[in-house]
């Protein structure tokens, strides 16, 4: 399937090339067409002022003008075209590298990394070559952000928690077989040249939200005196060729009923203006996505549900756009004298945004929103998309916790990765030790990693993984901190009494560990460790901690209900031989004095 995934994305990428190359040759060919209609037009005309060609000179003329305007159209047209099969070509490039493992065109997410947060900092969800960067293809900075608040949420056991990640799944299956759809939606943002920014959205929608223009410009009254203004105009200008009324009239009319509209309207435009200028940038780009949702029959809950949500959308940013196209149109000083006299455009531009004002303002940010949420679910479904190998997880409703994995290996190893059998029981410790480089820390990660997958309906890297909800807490990556006078020791404290009080306000955790107490000396950590563990045992946990401490093993002797002993064992011979498979049992092997003998020797 991988191959065919490649082979996928490389016959797309080449079909689509071929495709640019030939819309670009009828580019030239509309080029050549409007210089030689233009030149046409020059010939007709200079003939008809020097022959006595007469008006078929003239006819051929317009003709030759008429076909200008035409092909210019195709043109244009076929220039778009070419623009948005860039886009979709560069998204399949995209691809065609994720294929190869270089993740280099998806940011990741290094804004959101958080060294106190439960669990993202010790496994990778955020930062260079992290789950985050793998899985993001946001085009939105909202969706952006909701991709990662959904692959950083505290998931805890309560009703309706399976049930939303359960729609949510099918969101993301369905939108994983829509691999063209998808595309096409990637293209969109491709071809706005840069992430869509929603806080520059929100920013202006607050500022259009204060704008507080005058009231009476929205009313009848002032429509029914705006329109006889302009027939009382237009009567005027007509008049005098069929009655005796004087021209100044109209003259006069027309200059106080420019100077109205123009102290009327200065201010309100001014204020408009203001506001929602910085939409001009993102506005089509946004329209295009909700046209291109807006057009699609889905069948999963959710996916429906944000279709809803959107139907009237499409509708309110057009009619914004109208009136951001209005206020362009505005810099044409001639056309602005022109319309405001005889048509009174500022006062129907004021009162459409009036209008709108009313009509759409309070959905904006819903609709955003929804857009993010989408835009997060696109991307997660890419992922399912990408990675064929991975598995559905069964998600239980269990009063204990559970987590029951067969075949269990880490997401970014692919297929060479060692897979492991593994369940944890509610209220158990697992003391996993193991020489260095043995696999402990990776496979750590792995339980912790999948089961953020399995909360978020995306597939996870197993055989079969059974998982319950609970609350996650890891402790693998503590780092000093000398700006703030923080030593390693202390963040290691500072982190084992955030992990005790997160631990206390939840029904069920389960805390990873790695080395406990790793900045003190080994009697000192093993007492603090047996301390700590004796502690935590006495809340709703279950545990897995590694260590190189042998001795900590004991645990299981002193309390074989709450403690269990396994391992990463290594073969020594004339080289190590790493199994990376967890048995139960103590560690016997270690390697780092082999190691260093071959460093020295």
């Amino acid at each position: 399937m991988e191959i065919n995934l490649k082979e996928y994305y490389a016959d797309r990428a080449q079909s689509l090339a071929k495709e640019i190359a030939g819309l670009k040759q009828k580019n030239r060919s509309f080029v050549a067409g409007q210089i030689i209609f233009f030149l046409a037009f020059i010939v007709f005309v200079v003939l008809y002022t020097t022959t006595a060609g007469g008006r078929l000179l003239l006819v051929m003329a317009a003709l030759s003008v008429i076909a200008y305007f035409i092909v210019r159209r195709f043109d244009v047209l076929n220039g778009e075209k070419i623009a948005t099969q860039n886009s979709l070509l560069q998204v399949y490039q995209h691809e065609m590298a994720y294929q190869e493992g270089d993740y280099s065109a998806f940011y990741d997410g290094r804004e959101y990394v958080d060294p106190q947060h439960p669990f993202t900092f010790d496994l990778d969800i955020f930062g260079s070559q992290s789950l985050f960067q793998r899985i993001n293809r946001t085009v939105t900075t909202g969706g952006s952000r909701r991709l990662a608040s959904l692959l950083s949420t505290e998931h805890e056991s309560a009703q309706g928690e399976i049930e939303r990640i359960t729609l949510q799944k099918e969101a993301i299956d369905e939108l994983a077989e829509m691999e063209t759809w998808r595309a096409d939606f990637l293209a969109i943002g491709q071809k706005a040249g840069e992430k869509l920014d929603s806080s520059a959205i929100r920013e202006a929608h607050e500022r259009i939200s204060s704008v507080r223009l005058p009231s009476f410009m929205g009313s009848l009254p002032v429509i029914i005196v705006a329109y006889a203004a302009i027939a009382g105009l237009w009567a005027s200008v007509v008049l005098p060729f069929f009655t005796p009324l004087s021209g100044e009239v109209a003259v006069t009319w027309g200059v106080l009923q420019f100077i109205a509209v123009f102290l009327l309207c200065m201010k309100p435009l001014r204020v408009i203006r203001k506001s929602v200028d910085v939409l001009h940038k993102h506005l089509q780009a946004y329209i295009s996505l909700i046209r291109h949702l807006s057009a699609t029959q889905f069948k999963a809950e959710d996916n429906r549900r944000v279709v809803r949500q959107l139907q009237t959308a499409s509708i309110s940013f057009e009619r914004l756009e109208d009136i951001l196209n209005g206020l362009d149109r505005r810099g044409n000083i001639l056309g602005l004298l022109i319309m405001n006299t005889f048509l009174l455009s500022d006062v129907f531009l004021v009162r459409r945004f009036c209008q709108w004002q009313r009509l759409y303002m309070s959905h904006v940010m819903d609709w955003v929103d929804e857009v993010s949420h989408i835009d997060a679910l696109v991307s997660m479904a890419t992922f399912r998309y990408n990675e064929p190998f991975g598995t559905a997880a069964q998600l239980v409703v269990d009063e204990n916790m559970v987590y029951e994995a067969r075949g269990l290996y880490h997401p970014f190893l692919g297929k060479k990765a060692v897979r492991n059998d593994f369940m944890i029981e509610e209220g158990h410790y697992y003391i996993i030790t193991g020489a260095n480089m043995a696999g402990k820390s990776t496979f750590l990660r792995s339980v912790g990693i999948n089961y953020v997958l399995a909360m978020n309906g995306m597939p996870v890297f197993a055989d079969a993984l059974k998982v319950s909800v609970y609350r996650l807490f890891s402790s693998m990556r503590t780092t000093d901190d000398l700006s703030h006078g923080i030593s390693y020791f202390n963040a290691e404290l500072l982190r084992l009494k955030q992990l005790i009080n997160f631990c206390r306000h939840s029904k069920h955790t389960l805390i990873i560990l790695d080395e406990i107490l790793k900045g003190t000396n080994s009697l000192d950590k093993l007492n603090g460790s047996r301390l700590f563990l004796n502690a935590i045992s006495s809340l709703p946990v279950s545990g897995m901690i590694a260590t190189h401490d042998l001795e900590l093993s004991k645990m299981s002797e002193l309390h074989p209900e709450r403690f269990s002993n396994y391992c990463f064992e290594i073969e020594l011979a004339e080289n190590i031989n790493y199994t990376y498979k967890i048995t139960p049992g103590v560690a016997r092997n270690q390697n780092a004095t082999f190691l260093l003998k071959g460093i020295l020797a």
